[in-house]
């Protein structure tokens, strides 16, 4: 909605130049030029980057939202060219690749879990994202992407964030003890709490870009204004046990690629995505048998819920 919704103020600073009296003209006027304002800096690119198995709301939150910057053009960068599969199934089509795109105004990097551990270790995309680092105006991350965005070594002295599970890995692996914030600003480099928080940072970019009025607008087009049905959606305000069951499933999918010597002692299961949840697995926390398979799942909890009504699942059992 970018284009209609701010060739409004334009259509009505022209009337306020034509229709108005001369005492209220200037003020009309001046508050329309403050809903498009001189940027403090002017932005041009916004690269998304993407990879398989990315969250699809950490890249796509800040698409949408990032779109809203007038002059922007703003697009995914793939760690490949072609089909590129969200952890959750979906597939988007990149037609651009790391190895075309040199230079970015805004770089994000969205997270994931299993393969967002693993690209800590892809040389390549490490030194694509420290070329771009080397011209761009905003570096940032969202959820774990933190993870990628340290693993590169920009982030050394810097303050920064990840999603609520990933701090330990943050500090642990990379020395970078995470603030407990939505999204944390330093210098540059800008980094985001897990998945949903990429949407308030970016109205944050967009705030440090073009002020409150232009993002007052933008948060009105987009009618960001949460609720959330109950309270929670941070490991401080919700059920310990909860917290715990959703950490366990995490340290489980993770488990192989941090201590890979485990992997050997565990019997092979014959599914590589958990049936009930849809997270793909390297590892499991559990299994059942089930008509002569072995069938691994992510957490106790995921378990319990096939067992409870296994033909529910029988379609991802393959």
């Amino acid at each position: 909605m970018k284009k209609l919704f701010f060739a409004a103020p334009i259509v009505l600073i022209m009337a306020a130049c034509t229709n108005k009296p001369k005492a209220n003209k200037s003020a009309e006027t001046n508050s329309h030029i403050d809903m498009l304002p001189e940027p403090k800096v002017q932005i041009k690119t916004v690269g998304i980057l993407l990879y398989d198995n990315y969250a699809v709301l950490d890249a796509m939150g800040p698409y949408h939202v990032l779109s809203e910057l007038m002059g922007a053009k703003v697009f995914f960068v793939g760690r490949h060219k072609g089909v590129i599969t969200t952890g959750d199934g979906m597939k988007v089509q990149c037609d651009t690749s790391i190895n075309e795109v040199k230079q970015l105004d805004i770089l994000v990097i969205p997270g994931g879990l299993n393969e967002t551990y693993n690209a800590t270790k892809d040389t390549a995309l490490l030194n694509w994202i420290k070329a771009i680092d080397v011209h761009s105006k905003y570096t940032t991350s969202v959820c774990t992407g933190a993870w990628i965005l340290a693993s590169t070594g920009l982030l050394k002295s810097h303050a920064a964030t990840t999603h609520w599970f990933g701090k330990h890995i943050l500090k642990d692996q990379f020395g970078i003890t995470a603030e407990d914030k939505r999204y944390v600003q330093s210098g540059k480099y800008w980094t985001s709490a897990g998945v949903s928080a990429g949407i308030d940072m970016s109205l944050g970019l967009i705030n440090d870009i073009m002020g409150e009025k232009y993002t007052q607008t933008v948060m009105l087009d987009l009618e960001y204004d949460p609720h959330p049905p109950v309270k929670g959606g941070s490991e401080h305000n919700t059920d310990k046990a909860i917290v715990e069951s959703v950490r366990t499933m995490y340290n489980s999918a993770l488990e192989p690629l941090v201590h890979p010597e485990s992997v050997s002692a565990k019997a092979k299961i014959d599914n590589d995505i958990d049936p009930v949840c849809g997270m793909a697995l390297t590892g499991y926390a559990d299994t059942v048998h089930y008509k002569g398979k072995i069938i691994g799942f992510c957490s106790a909890r995921c378990k319990a819920g096939f067992q409870r009504n296994p033909t529910a699942y029988e379609l991802h059992v393959r």
